[in-house]
């Protein structure tokens, strides 16, 4: 009789350890998922930023022609930055970095041509660009904030021990670059 209460406690301990695990792992799917999910949303915002910018490089370019530098600055920065996804985050952050500092530089422009920056196609397309920007910086926030989720959850006891069986590791942070970390003085 004791031996099969002793059976009965050890199959009931070693059922709550696997319902514990299989919840662990759950969780920290979710979390992978929410990081995923929130890396998405920037890179749509990325997206729509990097469409953006050809169609304000025409409308100076009509402007400013022999500003020639700083419209292959912006140009190159963007393609840059378009291909810099499959180089891994770090490598995308510093070159949306270069591409802000361009961007900088271009609306700078704005400053010198009075006829550029009473365009209503500039103005409409530069209103774009700044809310498409407020909405990168909501989006690298929402990720930052489900990254440090998922990294607490990896490295914190007891999921901590699922999450290196599960194959779970640290996620990097998607930071600002030196070039992002630079003032900007831009004036419209």
């Amino acid at each position: 009789m004791t031996a099969l209460i002793v059976l009965g406690v050890g199959v009931v301990l070693v059922v709550a350890l696997l319902l514990w695990a299989v919840s662990a792992y759950n969780s920290l799917v979710k979390a992978r998922n929410q990081v995923e999910a929130s890396w998405a949303q920037i890179d749509v915002q990325l997206k729509r930023r990097h469409s953006l910018i050809p169609n304000l490089v025409e409308t100076v370019k009509g402007y400013a022609a022999h500003e020639r530098s700083t419209l292959e600055a912006v140009v190159t920065a963007r393609n840059v930055a378009v291909h810099a996804a499959p180089q891994g985050l770090g490598r995308q952050a510093e070159a949306e970095g270069m591409l802000t500092q361009a961007l900088g530089r271009l609306f700078a422009l704005a400053e010198a041509y009075p006829d550029l920056k009473a365009n209503q196609g500039f103005l409409q397309l530069q209103a774009e660009l700044a809310a498409t920007e407020e909405k990168i910086a909501y989006a690298r926030q929402f990720y930052n904030s489900a990254i440090q989720t998922y990294n607490q959850r990896i490295q914190t006891l007891p999921t901590n021990i699922v999450a290196g069986i599960g194959g779970f590791r640290i996620q990097p942070y998607f930071e600002a670059t030196g070039a992002e970390r630079a003032d900007v003085n831009v004036r419209f």
